[in-house]
This record gives C-alpha cells, structure tokens and sequence, in this order.
C-alpha cells in the first residue's frame, strides 16, 4: 500500500495521521498491494476538516470526501463509505464472471454418444 498525503492549512499532526492509517488499514484488506492511497486533509474557514481519500486500483478510482468538526469523525465516515464501494465493486465482478460460467454451460452441447 502507497500513501500520499496532502495537507492544506495547519493540518498536520503525528497523532490524527496515525489514526488515518490504522483506519486505512481495513481496506488494505480489500485491495491489491499496488493500491495507491491520496489523502488530502484541509481546515475550512469555519473551523471545520475536509478529508478527501481516492484509492487507485488497476484502473478502478474510488474517492470519497466528508467535512466534519473533526479529522476523526471525517475519516471514519470516508473509509465507511470507501468499504462500500470497494466490496460492490467485488461483489459485482463476481457475479458477472458467475453469469459468463452458467451462460457457457447453457451452450454447451454435449453428444448423448459420448462416453465419460
């Protein structure tokens, strides 16, 4: 997993930048190692944090972006909603690769001569 961060304004901390990767941590699971992770994390003028996460995988682009009184409260409701969209994303591969096999077994022909 690769991360890049952005800050804007005085963002910056040891402590909530820690609390984003462990919270990043739950989708490292559902992705390949080559992911890359942007985060941009802002303060707005009325006090409040803008965090922005896009994940790049293998030509998909998941991105999400929420504004709360807290770079906590933000990254939880992001990586909620990155979650979901990643595993809808699996969930609908999966079941078109799962269509492509019942159609070719459909069209299989197989001889009442033969013998298996």
């Amino acid at each position: 997993m690769k991360t890049r961060f952005l800050y804007k304004g005085d963002t910056k901390d040891d402590q909530s930048t820690a609390y984003i990767v462990k919270k990043l941590e739950r989708l490292e699971k559902l992705v390949e190692e080559t992911a890359l992770f942007e985060i941009e994390l802002s303060e707005e003028k009325d006090n409040t944090f803008r965090v922005e996460v896009m994940v790049s995988v293998e030509g998909e682009l998941f991105r999400a972006e929420e504004t709360t009184a807290s770079i906590e409260g933000s990254i939880d409701w992001v990586v909620d909603e990155l979650e979901g969209q990643i595993t809808k994303t699996h969930s609908r591969v999966r079941d078109l690769n799962l269509r492509d096999e019942r159609s070719v077994k459909k069209k299989l022909v197989v001889d009442e001569a033969a013998r298996f």
